[in-house]
């Protein structure tokens, strides 16, 4: 489904290319917190080009000669572009090796300290990226006036693609788990997320179709922005209404799972019809054990910024909270394609 996700802001103004070379996607980790300096983690801060996050993770295991699970990181960071995040690497009682020696094709060590814990998924505050779309064709006017709406109203927060897979092969894996197939705690968790995101994304459809992805229905569920904090439902007020025109406040969607919606009323009824179609993912996904979830149904590009480096090039640069995705941004301002396989 997630090629067809309709648009909040109507068709984007222009097209153009992305990823055409590594440096035109850039991701900074933003954590939140600085590292202890003491403890018996490694915090090694690294920048990588053309790496897998948990290739990367292996590679630094193996150059300390730990196992790998003695390594942690926060979030997984796009192979194709130009990223910077910390990777711990727990040492008990060992000492560090020379990170400044490390020879890891395509990555390059910036920093290395102590810390008392492993860094684990979702630990990071969010991501910064700049972006550069290069063959840009589209009136500038009309470009400029789509990313004010994006810094003012938001985007839909859809699961991007990435998520799914070539092709959405990880939904094909998702059935084929959901049939019996027996599959390593990696592959199983990879089909798992990409079911929940498919049933997250018809939801949130279903409400860009409505017009009211970012306003207050009847039963709705409401999510704190920069948490994962929910509360409701509960009346609808004036103060509600102020919170969420400020961005405090976003509605939700269901991440699926065992148990009953939390939603009331009409936001119900609209997330039941919505799924109907995917019975089958929900079934699944109650089988497997996962528990009803939340996610906020409005992305916020914070401090978005933007300039001209030519006539067909545009720099792009904002922060995403974890577990966002900058393609859902860019989508609603232009029909890009990569460069890169």
């Amino acid at each position: 489904m997630s090629g067809a996700l309709p648009y909040a802001h109507g068709s984007p103004p222009a097209s153009g290319v992305l990823r055409a070379e590594p440096a035109d996607f850039r991701v900074d980790e933003q954590l939140g917190f600085e590292p202890s300096g003491s403890g018996e983690h490694a915090f090694v801060v690294v920048e990588k080009s053309g790496a897998n996050t948990e290739w990367v993770a292996r590679e630094l295991a193996r150059a300390a000669g730990v196992a790998p699970l003695a390594v942690g990181f926060a979030g997984l960071k796009d192979r194709h572009a130009v990223t910077r995040q910390a990777f711990t690497v727990q040492l008990a009682g060992r000492a560090d090796p020379d990170w400044s020696s490390l020879a890891i094709d395509g990555v390059r060590v910036l920093s290395a300290t102590r810390h008392n814990r492993k860094l684990k998924r979702g630990a990071h505050r969010g991501n910064r990226f700049r972006i550069v779309l290069r063959g840009v064709r589209g009136e500038r006017e009309a470009m400029e006036q789509r990313l004010a709406t994006i810094a003012a109203r938001g985007v839909p927060n859809y699961f991007g693609e990435q998520r799914f897979g070539r092709d959405g092969g990880n939904l094909a894996l998702a059935a084929r788990l959901f049939a019996g197939e027996r599959m390593p705690r990696e592959r199983r968790g990879i089909a798992l997320s990409a079911a929940r995101s498919e049933l997250f994304n018809a939801v949130l459809a279903a409400r860009v179709e409505r017009g009211d992805w970012d306003r207050a229905l009847d039963g709705e569920v409401w999510m704190l922005d920069g948490t994962h904090a929910i509360f409701g439902p509960e009346p609808f007020t004036d103060e509600l209404a102020r919170r969420l025109a400020a961005f405090d406040i976003h509605p939700t969607g269901p991440l699926w799972g065992r148990g009953e919606l939390r939603t009331r009323g009409d936001v119900a009824v609209l997330e039941r019809n919505a799924t109907a179609s995917h019975g089958g993912l929900a079934d699944g996904l109650e089988r497997a054990g996962l528990e009803q979830e939340r996610r906020s149904l409005r992305l916020r590009a914070a401090g978005l910024a933007y300039a001209w480096e030519a006539p067909d090039r545009l720099v792009v640069e904002f922060g995403l909270g974890a577990g966002s995705f900058a393609t859902t941004v860019l989508r609603e301002l232009c029909d890009w394609h990569a460069a890169m396989a």
